[in-house]
């Protein structure tokens, strides 16, 4: 049985275990400068930035998180952005994105989205399978990522 819960405090340094073995898998295992301290801050300081639902199994240990924030296009109005989806590697084929992924568009609906973005690297066919079969995702290869840093 899994539990598909609100992200809390305590959960943190578990959630950043996960963000790291994201990062080893997209080939990128020096990326995060993230910490629990930061996390904290963000997440759970007086204007929460981002949220969080953990995948929890039965001995109470956490295999799964969805990280989401909102976002706001001036086309559809608020958007939620899924910014992770981690299932640990021996857990993964066993439905956990699923819940994560059904309960993150729960949340979105709840909060009166008109629909959620993330992003998933080419190369990823597990991923771009998995959206396509279950949600019949649109993959938009129009556009180009950009981003700099600020510090």
């Amino acid at each position: 049985m899994m539990n598909i819960r609100a992200g809390e405090k305590s959960d943190l340094p578990r959630v950043l275990e996960l963000i790291k073995e994201l990062a080893v898998y997209e080939n990128e295992p020096d990326a995060v400068e993230n910490t629990v301290a930061q996390m904290e801050i963000d997440g759970f300081g007086p204007n929460p930035i981002y949220g969080f639902f953990v995948a929890e199994n039965d001995d109470n240990h956490i295999v799964g998180i969805a990280i989401y924030y909102y976002r706001y296009s001036t086309w559809k109005g608020k958007r939620m952005y899924l910014e992770d989806i981690v299932v640990t590697a021996s857990e993964r084929g066993n439905g956990i994105g699923k819940l994560l992924f059904d309960r993150t568009i729960e949340k979105g609906r709840e909060e009166g989205c008109t629909g959620m973005m993330w992003q998933v690297l080419d190369w990823n066919e597990p991923a771009i399978n998995f959206y396509k079969k279950y949600y019949n995702a649109r993959l938009d290869g129009d556009w180009f990522n950009c981003s700099i840093e600020l510090n």
